[in-house]
């Protein structure tokens, strides 16, 4: 199995950047704006449109309020036989933050496509949560 980890800081307080990961409807406009186009809210689940085209299904396994974690698991991708990945937002002082995130998945040979999209979406990330995006 490949995983890949994003230790990604962030010049905002933890609080104000959990209270954006855990908007778990609002990715597209709070979270990875321009990275994420639209996201929709199922049962469980969300249907996340990204902007190069691609769609995925993320069913939500945890949204732990206490750790500040966020677990999901991408359901009936063409690309993948197994996704899931997490979330953390972890305190580094009173105005800064780590958020981690962590992908493991299936099959190997998409370690090129996964971690070239995780990089892009955590710059993303590191602008839109900032100072100025996260408060």
């Amino acid at each position: 199995m490949a995983s890949i980890r994003k230790d990604i800081p962030i010049d905002a307080p933890a609080a104000a950047v959990w209270d954006a990961v855990r908007d778990v409807g609002q990715i597209h406009t709070r979270f990875v704006p321009g990275f994420v186009t639209d996201t929709k809210l199922e049962d469980g689940a969300r249907i996340v449109t990204f902007a190069n085209g691609l769609v995925v299904r993320e069913l939500i396994l945890d949204l732990d309020e206490d750790r500040r974690r966020l677990a999901y698991a991408v359901s009936g991708s063409e690309m993948m036989s197994h996704h899931s990945a997490s979330f953390e937002v972890v305190p580094d002082g009173p105005e800064r933050c780590r958020l981690l995130w962590i992908a493991d998945f299936l099959p190997h040979e998409a370690a090129e496509p996964v971690g070239g999209m995780m990089t892009e979406g955590a710059a993303i990330m590191q602008a839109a949560l900032g100072r100025k995006g996260g408060r």
